[in-house]
């Protein structure tokens, strides 16, 4: 199993604060002889519908010396990753989890927007320091 990210526990504490009851941790894929491994899945309650919502979440700090790098693997394992659940959990929708400080400085920048609109990209910021999310993109209504 993988090393968690450093920022795990503090997304998971944030999906607790915002109502979503975490169900996998690791949520685990596996496609013919092979498993991969995504960081969390979490459910929420839709009160209005008396349904619910499911997510996976892949969380990514961005910490090593080649921001780009880091760039390119999170691009290419949230990809992987949606395909994924297209497949086997079709009702569950991935998030990249990015710390405030990554989404305002990299994914400010030119690379980081053409990211940001790739259609079918999910991704949700968060506060390190609070524990809490402070954007969803799309919005998850519930």
């Amino acid at each position: 199993m993988p090393a968690k990210d450093i920022y795990h526990d503090s997304v998971r504490t944030a999906l607790i604060k915002d109502g979503w009851t975490i169900t996998d941790d690791p949520l685990i894929l596996n496609i013919g002889r092979r498993s991969v491994f995504v960081d969390l899945g979490a459910e929420k309650l839709i009160a209005a519908e008396r349904d619910s919502a499911k997510i996976a979440v892949e969380i990514k700090s961005f910490l090593s010396p080649s921001p780009i790098r880091d760039l390119e693997n999170a691009w290419g394992q949230f990809f992987m990753y949606a395909r994924l659940l297209q497949k086997k959990e079709p009702e569950r929708h991935l998030y990249l989890a990015v710390s405030r400080h990554t989404f305002e400085t990299l994914f400010q920048e030119e690379i980081g927007q053409m990211i940001l609109e790739e259609p079918g990209f999910r991704f949700m910021v968060f506060d390190s320091y609070r524990e809490e999310i402070i954007q969803w993109n799309p919005q998850i209504i519930t």
